[in-house]
């Protein structure tokens, strides 16, 4: 059965990217939309206006005709999402809504700031959802490849370490790795089927669960060098967080809750509510971490 999809992708998201190759055809085989504009606004169909996720009038024509809504918008626009949620309502058709999510479960971790703001808004948007009762699915991805193995997790770096590295506490958490590419896939994945509706989509490949200090031994093997560990208790990351510019201070404060508090791993996958992909679909030949720094080497 052909299902048609809109991709909603507003700011800088790299899934939403992804996600649209993937969405082509509706049920009459026509272009269910086109790449949108760096603007925010989207498109359904060749011959219609375009659509905006400010205008409610236009969100609900370009949603009418599509049976799944599938939203990459950017952080600084989660809370936007609320006009999507009141477009889906009163269009009443859509048969499945994935919130922008692409990271670690917001209703099991438990954060510091700026993280855990980050963490709250998309936690009432799922929470709005589930109250307006429209069939979703939350995808958790955990880490993305790009934003932590090119740098080995290294706040300000702009290549692996070569000589010394960032230890976070005993290394001893676990954390999970998904390249953005295999995330599309599960996602598309997922639009029809009847196991992931209403669940949270967890991401968990087996070959990509490492703790710091096996990442870091792996990438020690791999460029044939011991590297010097500069180790980092609690109380000295929470200080350079503090201390830290913006755009380090997200990647400390990243590092902190996944690599010193084990976020992604301390707790069970409840089948009530939660699937986890590489059980659900072992067809996917995903990429593995191990493979991925190869090109760093």
């Amino acid at each position: 059965m052909l299902i048609s999809i809109l991709v909603l992708k507003v700011g800088i998201v790299e899934m939403g990217a992804l996600l649209m190759p993937a969405v082509v055809l509706t049920p009459d085989g026509t272009l269910a939309h086109a790449f949108p504009p760096p603007d925010g606004k989207f498109h359904y169909d060749s011959d219609e206006p375009w659509g905006d996720l400010h205008d409610h009038e236009s969100l609900v024509k370009a949603i009418k005709p599509v049976d799944v809504v599938i939203s990459a918008v950017g952080r600084t626009e989660v809370e936007d999402q609320f006009k999507l949620i009141a477009a889906i309502k009163e269009v009443g058709n859509i048969k499945r809504f994935f919130p922008t999510e692409y990271g670690s479960n917001v209703d099991a971790g438990h954060p510091i700031e700026p993280a855990k703001s980050g963490y709250a808004r998309k936690a009432k948007i799922r929470r709005a959802i589930e109250a307006e009762g429209i069939p979703h699915t939350y995808v958790s991805c955990n880490c993305s490849f790009g934003f932590f193995l090119p740098t080995m997790a290294q706040p300000g770096a702009t290549a692996p370490p070569r000589e010394n590295i960032l230890f976070y506490g005993d290394g001893q958490p676990k954390a999970i790795f998904n390249k953005e590419e295999d995330i599309a896939t599960y996602t598309i994945k997922a639009v029809d089927d009847p196991r992931t509706l209403n669940k949270t989509l967890y991401l968990r490949p087996p070959k990509n669960i490492y703790s710091f200090k096996e990442l870091v031994a792996l990438w020690e093997k791999k460029i044939g060098k011991t590297l010097e560990k500069i180790y980092v208790t609690e109380d000295q990351i929470l200080q350079m967080i503090q201390d830290a510019s913006n755009e380090d201070k997200i990647m400390l404060v990243v590092n902190f809750s996944i690599f010193m508090k084990g976020e992604q791993t301390n707790f069970e996958i409840d089948p009530s509510s939660g699937v986890e992909a590489s059980e659900l679909y072992p067809d996917v030949d995903y990429a593995t971490v191990e493979e991925y720094l190869d090109q760093f080497v």
